[in-house]
């Protein structure tokens, strides 16, 4: 026997028992930063696509156009013309707003004291790509690093900040930064962001917006040049 009653057979099944769950736990995390991983790695891919089409875009659409009929090539050279200064908007304002959005939701977590300000702040700053989908969960895990590091009032507070942050983002810097060339309707947005995301991950997600611009620009242009 061993301590108060406790007999080896059950210790060792006690300390079993304790390593199967350290192990689970882990596992549990190890997936968990996996998952981050690549979540990163994908967005940054997207991010790296998105820069090689505004670098070589206009050599790649000059090469497109001079494959079409001679009759459609100025009507083409047009609609790509808007598509690519939309996609042009979309990336310069997309950028703007999204550093603007780290700026100010980091600032708020330093002087509340929250910690691993830095990192949630280059979580808003990456997540601000995948459009609504994407501040809301940026928003929702800075709130409970809040409450499981400071407490209720501290997580309230971020909650706060959070909100105010993303209303005057959604509700003053978007239609000043993105023009009003390139507004869709949210249910547009989430469509895309939905049709993105199920068929090419987070990486999908990022570029479904853009896409969707892009071609609504061109269509746009397309169709008021001639039947």
């Amino acid at each position: 026997m061993i301590g108060a009653g406790m007999s080896e057979e059950q210790l060792q099944s006690v300390s079993d028992r304790i390593g199967e769950r350290a192990r689970s736990a882990g596992g549990s995390v190890a997936s968990a930063a996996m998952g981050v991983a690549e979540a990163l790695g994908a967005a940054l891919l997207a991010l790296v696509l998105l820069f090689f089409l505004l670098k070589d875009g206009r050599r790649m659409a000059g090469w497109a156009t001079t494959r079409l009929p001679e009759r459609s090539r100025d009507r083409a050279r047009q609609a790509g013309h808007a598509g690519w200064t939309a996609l042009a908007r979309y990336a310069q304002g997309t950028l703007a707003v999204a550093a603007i959005d780290a700026v100010g939701i980091g600032i708020g977590l330093v002087l509340i004291g929250v910690p691993l300000a830095l990192p949630l702040a280059l979580l808003t700053f990456i997540a601000a790509f995948v459009p609504v989908i994407g501040a809301t969960v940026a928003g929702a895990v800075a709130v409970l690093v809040a409450l499981a590091a400071n407490g209720p009032v501290d997580a309230l507070l971020v909650l706060i900040v959070v909100v105010a942050v993303q209303q005057i983002e959604g509700n003053l810097l978007q239609p000043l930064i993105m023009g009003r060339a390139l507004k869709l309707h949210p249910a547009v947005v989430l469509i895309a962001v939905t049709a993105g995301g199920l068929t090419a991950g987070v990486a999908g997600a990022v570029v479904a917006v853009p896409i969707t611009a892009v071609a609504y620009r061109v269509w746009r242009s397309w169709s008021a040049s001639g039947p």
